[in-house]
This record gives structure tokens, sequence and C-alpha cells, in this order.
């Protein structure tokens, strides 16, 4: 009986990651299907958004103002896609292989062509411009795409670079980082008036959602001795 059971065990460690990357990857889509399901009949959720604008905006200081719109500078998509290529390259350099740096490029091109179909798919009104701290923007709302690729960008980022570590401080800092990151980013994009706060949940759930599939590529596509 032991023997057994020693045996399954790296199976049971072999199908883990895949397994759960793949319900991750199912709850998500489900989860983007109901948000976008509530943006378009402003119902659910959606139906909070315009109290969660209200209190964003009564809640406006300028010290959060200076936060918010540091925040989402870092989520623009110049922005974005110059730290992506920095960081491919320190990747390439750090690694002296192709692979990390190709899977952040291939998340954040996922991320980029999930952000632009949603939008177009949906085609939500952004708040109105009087909500706006800042230039106006006249696209699509869901979901937020500063929400979606600042957070692909940032998880993957740490994602890759936990594999190289082996203190667990730094790992831990590291995620902190990302997933702040991603948060104030979001939560930036609500407090200057630019997304409606499901918008911003919306751009969350399919970043997990993209992740879990991102995983589950570079799982598959391992090294044999990994």
């Amino acid at each position: 009986m032991a023997t057994i059971m020693e045996e399954t065990k790296p199976a049971i460690r072999r199908y883990a990651v895949p397994a759960l990357s793949a319900a991750i990857a199912v709850a998500g889509t489900i989860g983007v299907i109901g948000l976008a399901d509530a943006a378009t009949e402003s119902d659910g959720l959606a139906a909070l958004d315009p109290q969660f604008t209200a209190d964003a905006v009564s809640d406006r200081t300028p010290v959060l103002t200076v936060l918010a719109r540091a925040l989402t500078f870092v989520g623009d998509v110049p922005v974005l896609v110059t730290l992506m290529l920095i960081a491919a390259f320190l990747l390439w350099r750090w690694t002296r292989g192709l692979r990390a740096p190709a899977l952040l490029l291939f998340a954040m091109a996922g991320s980029a062509a999930l952000t632009a179909g949603l939008k177009a798919l949906i085609e939500r009104k952004r708040p109105g411009v009087t909500f706006v701290l800042g230039p106006v923007d006249t696209g699509f709302a869901f979901p937020s795409g500063h929400t979606l690729n600042s957070t692909v960008f940032f998880v993957t980022l740490a994602a890759l670079l936990w594999v190289g570590l082996r203190s667990y401080g730094a790992r831990t800092a590291l995620a902190v980082a990302a997933v702040l990151m991603s948060a104030g980013i979001g939560l930036s994009r609500i407090y200057l008036g630019y997304h409606w706060a499901t918008d911003v949940l919306a751009g969350w759930t399919v970043a997990v959602t993209w992740l879990a599939l991102v995983s589950l590529v570079a799982y598959f596509t391992r090294p044999r001795e990994a």
C-alpha cells in the first residue's frame, strides 16, 4: 500500500498545476461572461457602478490624485510596452535563454488582443466626462485595459523572476509588489473617472483567466529537465 502511495505522489504533483490552472481558467471565463452580461444590461454588479464612481469622486484629495495619476501613467500602453521590452531584454541576459522573455511577450500579446477584442465586443461607454481627471478617453470601457495589461505584465514578470529566487523574503516581496501594482492601477482608473468599477473588476478577472492559460502553456512547453 505504501509503495502504491509513493508511486502516485509524482503523478499527483505532475497534474496538480495544470488541473488548478484549468479550473481557474474555467471559473474566470464564467466570471467574465457574468460581468460582461451585467455591464451590457446595467444590472447585477454593474448597477452599483454609479455609486462607486460617486464615492470615488467625493473622496478625492490632492495626494491621492497625484498617486492615482502616477499609477495610471505606469499602466499606459507606451509605458507598459517600454517596460516589457526592457524586462524581456533583462530576462534574456539573466537566464541566457529565450524561454522567459518569450513567455512574457506571449502573455502581453494575448493580453492586448483580449483587451481590444472585448472592448469591441461589449462596446460599453465610459463614465461621463464630468468625472474624468485628465484627458478624455473616447474608447470603450469594458474591460479596463490599464488593469488587464498591467496585471498580466507584473504578475507574469513576478512569476518568471520567482523561479530564480531562493529567498523566501524576496519571493514574498515580489508577489506583494505585483499585487499592489495591479490593485493600485486598477483603483486609479475608478478614482480618475476613466472606468466603472465593473470594468476594473473585469480587467482583473480576464487577467487571471489569461494568466491561468499562460501557465498551462508554460507548463506543457517546459524543458524536460524542469
